[in-house]
């Protein structure tokens, strides 16, 4: 890593302490206390998860992290219209189970169904970052990068699925809830899985339309999220 390129690493890591600052808030405060066992757990995997994401994304892969840190000129309206609601209802997922699971204890989530919550979590941090690993033109919107000669990946994930880091995102808000104890998180978490799913149809029709190869690519990669149905 590059002199020049460590103040913007400061950055990162100062937006990720106030990151983590907002995510204590939105779960300990509507849960009205401190001893939650299953948020301290999840703030635990996600800072591992962002250490991972530091190294693999960051130090590893500067480009991609310059890409989804701005916003391009080109990206498609559809999908910030999808992301605007995608950022109001992610907060919600977290102040809805911290109400349920840890103050008013409104569903009770089996031990089973927790186990298999985390199991999800777990699964989903694991490919995510096999993608992040895998793809250098992981944006956070949907557009072409020309001024990054973009090309269609086929290596990791991408063997399987086009669209690994979609699927993981909706396998990763099904299990939140459950993780956490909360069957009532599972509402906005289970929205925000249709939203994906309808991203994931506007984005590869785009793919289809404006990316060079890529049609040659789905006749070899025939699903987007789920192998042999979608």
């Amino acid at each position: 890593m590059t002199d020049k390129s460590k103040p913007k690493l400061i950055r990162i890591i100062l937006q990720l302490i106030i990151l983590f600052g907002i995510l204590i808030l939105l779960l300990f405060l509507p849960a009205g206390k401190w001893d939650w066992p299953q948020a301290w757990l999840l703030i635990l995997f996600v800072m591992i998860y962002f250490i991972l994401y530091i190294y693999f994304g960051i130090y590893k892969d500067l480009e991609q992290t310059r890409e989804r840190s701005k916003t391009a000129q080109n990206v498609k309206h559809w999908d910030k219209v999808i992301m605007t609601i995608y950022t109001l209802l992610l907060p919600t997922v977290f102040i809805i189970a911290g109400l349920d699971a840890a103050r008013f204890q409104l569903s009770r989530v089996p031990v089973i169904l927790q186990i298999l919550g985390w199991a999800g979590l777990f699964l989903a941090g694991g490919i995510i970052m096999w993608t992040v690993i895998s793809n250098t033109y992981l944006s956070r919107y949907a557009r072409i990068q020309d001024d990054r000669n973009q090309e269609v990946i086929i290596t990791g994930p991408y063997q399987y699925i086009r669209h690994p880091m979609y699927f993981c995102i909706i396998i990763l808000f099904l299990s939140l809830g459950l993780a956490l104890g909360s069957f009532l998180a599972l509402i906005p978490g289970g929205v925000i899985g249709i939203l994906f799913v309808i991203r994931t149809a506007k984005e590869d029709q785009m793919l289809g339309e404006e990316l060079p190869g890529y049609d040659a690519y789905k006749k070899r990669v025939r699903h987007r999220l789920l192998p042999g149905i979608w």
